[in-house]
C-alpha cells in the first residue's frame, strides 16, 4: 500500500504542514500570548458571558467556578499538549495521517474542520449582528435551529465571512499579526463594558456587587421569559475547564505550537483563559443584566425570550466603541479557527494548497453562520465537539508517551499502511457512546469529555498490546 505520509509528493510551504517545522520558523513566546489573548477576548465571550447569567447561575459561584476550571486548563494546554508539540513539531493531522493511516484520518479531518467551521460560523454571526446595528440590520433568533434571518442579515454574514476568510488564508503570520494588534484595546473594552454596565445598574460599592441582588433580579427575568434552568459551580469549573476541549485534550493546537522556541510559550493560553474566560465572560454576563434592568424590552427578542445579541449589549453600553470591539473580537475568534479548519481539510486533501482549503472552509463557516439560531447554542455545542475531537487526542497522547517507548508508535508510517482499524475503533465508540448520553439522556456535553477521553487512551492502548 502507498505510504501515508506522501512526503515526497506534497507539497511544500511556508506553513509546513506535512514537514516538521525547522528551527529557523519557530517564534518567540510574544506570537503566542498575543495569539491566545486575541483568540479568547473575543467573540464567543460576548455570547457565553450572557448565556451563564440565562442559564442560571449564580454570580458567586461563576467568580470561583470560572477561577478554578481556567486553572485546568491552563495546565492541560501546558503539561499536555506543549511537550508534545515541541518534540514532533507537527500539526495535529499530520500527526495522526503517521499513527492512523491516511484514509483513516480523513474521516477525523473532515468531522474536525466542519465543526471548526460551525464555530467560526457562530462569530461570523456575532460580527454581522454588531455591524449591522446602527444599520437597522438586526440579529433575531428564529425558532428553527436552521432558520434565517432577514435577508439583509443573510447579506451582511456573507460580507463579513468571505472577509474573514481571506485573511486566515493568509496564513499564521497574519492571523497572529491580527491578534496581537486587537488584543490590547478589546481587553480594555470589556473591562470599560463591565464598568458601565455596573454604573448602569447602579452598583457603586463592593458591598452591592457582593450583594448581587441585581445578578438575582436579572436571572428571575430571564428565567420567567425563557424557563427555570440550573447552572451550578460543578457545571461552570467542567465548562470552563473543557470547553476548549478539543484544543487542549483533542490536541488541536499541536498545529498552533509546534511554532513554540521555548517552554514558556505554553502558558500563553492563561492570559486567554483568564482575560477572557473570566473577566470577559462576567463583564458580558454585567451588559445583559444591565440592559434588563434599564431596558428589559430591549433584550427581548420577536418571541418574547431574553435573548444574547451581543452587538445590542454592546450598543447600549459603550455605543460605537462597544460595536467596533464586537466586530473585531468576532473576528479574533473567527480567524485561527477558520485557519485550524483549512488545515483539516489539508488533510483530507493533503495535495491541495492550504490557502485554498483556508477558503473553503471560511465558505462553509459563512453558510454556518446565516443560521442565527445556532450561534445561541454555543453551551452545547463547546462540550458537544469536545467529546467528539477530545478522544483522538488520547490516542495521540498514548501512542506519543508509551507506544513510542517500544518503537511502536506511529504505525501507518512505520507500517507503510493507509489505513489502522485500532485507532479508528478507539475513536469512535467513545464518541458513539458520548453522543448517546448528550442526545437522548440529555447529559450536559462538558461532563463526557474526560471519560470519552480516558476510554479511548484505554480501548488503543489494550487493543495495541492484544494485537501484538
Amino acid at each position: 500500500m502507498e505510504d501515508s505520509s506522501s512526503e515526497n509528493t506534497a507539497p511544500k510551504s511556508k506553513e509546513y504542514e506535512r514537514e516538521p517545522v525547522p528551527s529557523h520558523a519557530l517564534k518567540g513566546p510574544g506570537k503566542f500570548w498575543g495569539m491566545y489573548a486575541g483568540e479568547h477576548t473575543a467573540g464567543t465571550e460576548f455570547m457565553i458571558g450572557p448565556l451563564f447569567l440565562a442559564a442560571g447561575a449564580s454570580l458567586q459561584n461563576l467568580l470561583v467556578g470560572l477561577l478554578i476550571g481556567n486553572l485546568l486548563a491552563v495546565l492541560s494546554w501546558r503539561f499536555l499538549v506543549l511537550p508534545i508539540a515541541m518534540s514532533k513539531r507537527m500539526t495535529l493531522y499530520y500527526q495522526l495521517e503517521r499513527i492512523a493511516g491516511r484514509h483513516t484520518v480523513k474521516i477525523y479531518n473532515l468531522v474536525n474542520g466542519l465543526l471548526f467551521c460551525f464555530l467560526a460560523g457562530c462569530m461570523i454571526t456575532v460580527s454581522a449582528a454588531a455591524i449591522g446595528i446602527p444599520f437597522g440590520i438586526f440579529y433575531d433568533t428564529p425558532e428553527q435551529t436552521f432558520g434565517l434571518g432577514a435577508p439583509s442579515f443573510t447579506l451582511l454574514v456573507f460580507i463579513v465571512g468571505s472577509l474573514m476568510a481571506v485573511i486566515a488564508a493568509s496564513g499564521y503570520e497574519t492571523v497572529a499579526k491580527v491578534a496581537n494588534i486587537a488584543a490590547p484595546w478589546m481587553i480594555g473594552v470589556f473591562v470599560a463594558c463591565g464598568l458601565v454596565a455596573l454604573h448602569q445598574m447602579g452598583v457603586t460599592t463592593w458591598s452591592q456587587l457582593h450583594e448581587a441582588s441585581f445578578w438575582d433580579n436579572a436571572v428571575s427575568f430571564v428565567q420567567e421569559k425563557n424557563g427555570p434552568q440550573e447552572f451550578g459551580i460543578g457545571k461552570i469549573i467542567i465548562f470552563s475547564w473543557l470547553c476548549n476541549g478539543a484544543m487542549h485534550f483533542g490536541m488541536a493546537d499541536l498545529s498552533i505550537f509546534r511554532f513554540a522556541k521555548n517552554k514558556s510559550s505554553g502558558w500563553a493560553p492563561s492570559i486567554g483563559m483568564y482575560l477572557g474566560h473570566y473577566m470577559a465572560w462576567i463583564c458580558a454576563a454585567l451588559l445583559l443584566a444591565a440592559l434588563i434592568q434599564t431596558n428589559p424590552s430591549e433584550a427581548l427578542n420577536s418571541s418574547g425570550k431574553v435573548q444574547a445579541d451581543p452587538g445590542r449589549l454592546a450598543w447600549f453600553s459603550l455605543g460605537w466603541v462597544g460595536i467596533v470591539c464586537v466586530v473585531i473580537a468576532g473576528w479574533t475568534t473567527a480567524n485561527p479557527t477558520v485557519y485550524r479548519a483549512g488545515l483539516a481539510l489539508q488533510g483530507v486533501f493533503p495535495k491541495s494548497k492550504t490557502y485554498l482549503m483556508t477558503l473553503l472552509a471560511g465558505l462553509i463557516a459563512t453558510v454556518a453562520g446565516i443560521f442565527p439560531n445556532l450561534s445561541g447554542q454555543l453551551l452545547g455545542f463547546v462540550g458537544t465537539y469536545g467529546c467528539i475531537l477530545g478522544p483522538m487526542g488520547a490516542i495521540l497522547f498514548v501512542d506519543f508517551w508509551v507506544l513510542r517507548q517500544n518503537d511502536k508508535d506511529e504505525f501507518a508510517h512505520r507500517n507503510n499502511k493507509s489505513f489502522h482499524w485500532i485507532v479508528l475503533a478507539s475513536w469512535l465508540i467513545p464518541v458513539a457512546t458520548g453522543l448517546h448520553f448528550i442526545f437522548r439522556e440529555e447529559t450536559f456535553a462538558a461532563f463526557l469529555v474526560i471519560p470519552c477521553w480516558v476510554a479511548a487512551g484505554l480501548i488503543y492502548y489494550f487493543l495495541n498490546k492484544i494485537i501484538s
